[in-house]
Parts: structure tokens; sequence; C-alpha cells
């Protein structure tokens, strides 16, 4: 069975310093852009990208649902995780320690955002995961 892969978006745009700051709607429509044109190979499942704040705004494309976490992104992915695990592997892609912790618990694996940007076209070289 294929995983949920669950992207806190907002961790993944952080840990690329290339000016997400000045356009974080921006950042994220990149990173959601990546994420659709993935190697399936390099990293398959089903992708979910979560944002929040002023990257709320950000529409879906084909193959890449984006969740606007109407509060806490931290909240929304824990709520994903909770409704996933039990029917499928989940996998939450951040480097935030809370949020590590609270989804583990919940029975979720992790990959880091460097893992991530290494296995798509986003802030480097493309490795599977």
């Amino acid at each position: 069975m294929e995983p949920l892969i669950i992207v806190d978006g907002a961790n993944v745009v952080g840990s690329v310093p290339d000016g997400w700051w000045r356009d974080r709607a921006g950042a994220a429509a990149r990173l959601r852009d990546a994420l659709a044109d993935r190697d399936r190979s390099a990293l398959p499942g089903d992708v979910t990208l979560v944002v929040e704040g002023a990257a709320r705004g950000v529409p879906p494309v084909d193959g890449v649902p984006v969740e606007a976490a109407p509060q806490s992104g931290d909240d929304h992915i824990v709520a994903l995780v909770r409704d996933n695990v039990g029917h499928r592997p989940v996998i939450v892609v951040t480097s935030d320690r809370l949020l590590r912790q609270r989804v583990t618990q919940l029975g979720a694996s992790i990959v880091s955002p460097g893992e991530l940007r290494a296995a798509i076209p986003y802030g480097g070289r493309r490795d599977s995961i």
C-alpha cells in the first residue's frame, strides 16, 4: 500500500534560504510544483502539502492536494495523521521536534526536509527516500 506523505510546507520552505520570507505563498507554490513534478519512483505515494499563514491561498495542482490549515499547521498535520494512520502508512516531512514527537506517537514515520529536497527538484540533488 502506498503511503500518504504529509509535507509541513512552512517547515520545508523555511529550510531553503532563498528569500521565501518575502513571498511565502510563492515559495509554497514552488514547493507544490516540485512535489507535482517529482519522480514517483524516488517519492512514491500520495503527497499532501499543508500550508498556513500567508500561504493559505495556494491552490492545489494535479497530484498534490494543498490543505490550508485553519489555525495551527502542526495541529492540522496531527489531525491528518490521526485520520489516516489506521488505514495506510503515513510519513510526515518536518524537522519540527514537537511535531515529530506528536505524529510518531500516533504511528507516523518521519522524513526530514533535507531528505525530501534530495528526492524532488527543489533546492538540491535528487535521491530516493
